[in-house]
């Protein structure tokens, strides 16, 4: 392994239990330097044994998700007296036990609030500690199902199409790191317990759709096969050679992709010049154009699409992907040894200039070392104990958020619901886009930019200001802000920032420990650098597109815009990294964070796999590896669906009893997963036999009762009144300006300091510009009013012909 600077290795890291996403924020703990322990079982932690299986050597296999989650920890016997001595001078507990688990193992989490007064504890699990759903049994899929993520995606006419694990997990496991770090590096460390359910984690890739489904006050549908509302086109097409990846927005775009296509009329009619009018249409629309896609190769698009600034890629094969020159000479991916043998990987994205993450390593052997922490070369550092009033854990940390869209505005709600002030700068002349990008009149005379629901859900709890760039004065008061700041981050187009006297090395000039962060798509070097991007674009290059889906299918998408919750949730691990580092050494840095590369960890057990094995299994849908049945079943009402997902042979009798088959029960061949593979289709029928008289609702309860994993596709609206989450009060009614009450989510994690503070709305274009303005710069009324007449600052936005003209006399640059 190497590494210049490891910024966390002064930290102990417990990690107990076998829920993936503990295991994914232990191993980021340990990317960083951290001495992480990983205590199993004598029989080895279960993910050993998780489908894909790699071959580790010497005729041995383990799972490739596994490999992936544990590289760079220590290994050991898991038993009360290796708790008992690691917990004495652990900082971090990650913890994904069972309640039963924890009490067969003498596990407290009380009680080691004074026998550890510093220990941070992240206690993961499905569904949380109280709630309707808090003893249910869980999976990947369904605690997708139940959040929201399945039901928009797959054929129209159904069933939902899920990938069968894994994702779940990851983003939970980012969102535990988030919490966990920000809790451990405060300044004043007390000591607390975070609740981490995956459920709630997960809701995070619905917020959109939950937003703009109520504003709207519709229920969204499933549109097909890598279609998802609004956008269109918004998806994956074959070429004369591999696939293109798709994503056009705007009226621009639209009319560049039919000139490009040779289909200039479509790009003129006026009937799709809305994206919405687009998606209605969108099979006349692919009788036109997608047999243009088999004239040249994806290469030649995509490299026809560069010249033109539009949003297309090349959607790799997992081995494409790995095989890639751009990806070879950014060296995204790193080699691993695990057993006897080595496979490749992606690496850390991370990449913290100052302190960079390390990178090789090897994946420990089960239980194959001592139960104690290593002797560190340093005296470990002396945390303050906070003994007073408790505070939120970023409590006195100041933002400058310069982003706009997903990505970057979730990282920075991350910063503020943890208790850190977040100022984020607009412009008059050019607003988040989020505020929508519709330039009639009416929007701007009713202010109709006010009422984004995506924007009011993803900027909550900042203060927004307005700032013109492009004009000295703008710059200079940017400056004045970033020199008591302790993070910016970005995510502009390559080079803006640059041109506009802005870039690291301007503001570092202003605050020599600034921390910075730009989120490029592609980076910010090599041929790729101009690449246009949203969410969607991301999630087509990762790879990921070619492992999910129906075998019958094309590559298939999973989300309308997967790449910005994960480049955000990304983004945030990234700067808690840099903040940890700078509170102790006083030394900021520059992070350039890729996020095509942050969207390859979700495809991390296929690279794992075909790396090692030289291929990737076939497509499955929703069919699982182990699992059995593993699916979506119809029930009563219009397009219900219920995911039920066997996890074991238990579960299969379980199953058996409540739907009333005792002849399947004691039928011998479908004993075991590998038999029951055999004969899905057969059971397929009845299990959907069984639901078809049921809701959803009810198919649910009743499998849960008895131990079966199972969750209702929810639609992202119906989360708004699903019975767990209103027994938790996650969703919280807020009021602002222009919009009323509306709903939010809760943050993810629950701080048993009650510390977080309250939700506050989404600022209004320039609401807080006198405020930061007069108490942080220290500017008067005359100035503050100076700035206004100049439109240096404002509270509303500008028209672009407004904009041009003002460009025309002189009043900007």
């Amino acid at each position: 392994m190497t590494s210049a600077r490891s910024a966390l290795s002064e930290l102990r890291v417990l990690e107990i239990g076998d829920l993936p996403a503990g295991a994914l924020c232990a191993r980021m703990f340990a990317d960083f330097g951290a001495d992480v322990v990983k205590l199993e079982p004598s029989t080895g932690d279960p993910g050993r044994l998780i489908a894909p299986l790699i071959n580790t050597g010497e005729g041995e296999g383990e799972g490739a998700f596994f490999s992936f989650l544990n590289t760079r920890k220590r290994s050991a016997l898991l038993s009360r007296e290796a708790l008992a001595n690691l917990l004495v001078e652990a900082d971090v507990l990650i913890d994904s036990l069972s309640p039963a688990q924890r009490q067969e193992l003498g596990v407290d989490h009380s009680a080691l609030a004074t026998s550890n007064p510093c220990l941070v504890i992240a206690a993961m699990s499905w569904f949380g500690d109280d709630g309707p759903y808090s003893e249910f049994s869980g999976s990947d899929a369904v605690c997708r199902a139940l959040a929201g993520g399945t039901q928009l995606v797959g054929p129209n006419e159904g069933p939902p199409t899920a990938l069968y694990d894994y994702q779940a997990g990851l983003v939970g496991g980012l969102t535990a790191f988030i919490s966990t770090l920000s809790s451990v590096q405060a300044p004043l460390r007390r000591g607390r317990r975070l609740e981490l359910p995956l459920f709630d984690a997960a809701i995070t890739l619905a917020d959109y759709n939950v937003a703009l489904s109520w504003a709207t006050n519709g229920l969204d549908e499933r549109w097909g096969v890598n279609r998802f509302s609004p956008n269109f086109p918004l998806g994956i097409y074959r070429c004369k050679s591999g696939w293109v990846g798709v994503t056009v927005v705007t009226p621009v775009q639209w009319r560049t992709f039919c000139s490009m296509l040779g289909v200039e009329d479509l790009g003129s009619d006026p009937r799709f010049v809305e994206r919405s009018g687009r998606l209605q249409c969108a099979d006349e629309l692919e009788a036109r154009f997608v047999s243009r896609f088999l004239e040249k190769t994806a290469e030649e698009w995509f490299s026809l699409a560069l010249q033109r600034m539009l949003p297309l890629v090349v959607v790799p094969s997992i081995e494409e992907l790995l095989n890639t020159p751009e990806h070879r000479r950014r060296e995204v991916f790193e080699t691993i040894r695990h057993g006897s043998r080595t496979h490749e990987q992606p690496a850390s994205p991370l990449r913290l200039q100052g302190t960079p993450p390390l990178r090789g390593g090897s994946v420990p052997a089960a239980c194959a070392d001592e139960a104690r922490w290593r002797e560190s070369s340093q005296p470990r550092a002396e945390v303050p104990l906070d003994r007073g009033d408790s505070r939120a854990p970023l409590a006195g940390i100041r933002v400058v958020d310069l982003s706009m869209g997903w990505a970057g505005p979730l990282a920075t709600r991350h910063f503020a619901e943890l208790g850190a002030d977040v100022v984020k700068v607009e412009a008059c002349q050019y607003p988040d886009w989020w505020r929508g990008v519709d330039d009639r009149a009416i929007v701007f005379e009713q202010r109709l930019y006010e009422k984004s629901p995506y924007f009011n859900v993803l900027s909550r709890s900042k203060r927004g200001i307005t700032l013109d760039l492009t004009t000295e004065e703008g710059r200079q008061l940017v400056k004045a802000l970033v020199k008591d700041a302790d993070v910016v981050i970005d995510n502009y187009s390559a080079g803006v920032l640059s041109k506009l006297g802005l870039d690291y090395v301007d503001l570092k000039q202003a605050n020599p420990e600034i921390i910075m962060l730009s989120m490029p798509a592609f980076g910010t070097d090599g041929p790729w650098r101009e690449c246009r991007a949203y969410g969607s674009t991301l999630e087509q290059a990762s790879g990921l597109p070619m492992v999910a889906g129906r075998p019958e299918d094309p590559p298939s998408m999973v989300h309308i815009a997967y790449g910005d919750p994960i480049g955000g949730l990304h983004a945030a691990s990234a700067l808690l990294v840099a903040l940890f580092h700078k509170q102790r050494t006083g030394c900021g840095q520059r992070i350039i964070l890729s996020q095509v590369e942050c969207m390859m960890s979700m495809a991390a057990p296929w690279i794992v796999e075909q790396s090692a094995n030289g291929c990737v299994v076939d497509r499955m849908g929703t069919r699982h590896p182990h699992h059995a049945p593993h699916g979506f079943y119809r029930c009563m009402g219009k397009d219900e669906w219920l995911l039920v997902a066997v996890t074991d042979d238990v579960k299969w009798l379980q199953l058996c009893e409540v739907i009333a088959r005792p002849d399947l029960a004691s039928d011998s061949t479908l004993a075991t997963a590998a038999g029951r593979r055999g004969a899905l289709p057969r059971i397929d029928d009845v299990i959907a036999a069984w639901t078809a008289t049921r809701t959803p609702q009810m198919a649910m309860e009743e499998l849960q009762r008895a131990g079966v994993p199972a969750g209702v596709s929810r639609r992202p609206l119906e989360l708004l009144n699903d019975p767990h989450l209103k027994a938790r009060g996650f969703w919280q009614w807020i009021d602002r300006e222009l919009v009323g009450l509306h709903p939010q989510p809760s943050p993810p994690y629950r701080d048993s300091l009650e510390t977080l503070p309250p939700l506050r709305p989404a600022p209004t274009l320039g609401q807080f510009n006198h405020e930061v303005l007069s108490d942080l710069l220290g500017l008067d009324k005359t100035q503050i009013d100076a700035l206004q007449e100049a439109g240096v600052i404002g509270d509303r936005a500008v028209r672009p012909e407004f904009r041009k003209s003002r460009a025309a006399s002189g009043r900007s640059t």
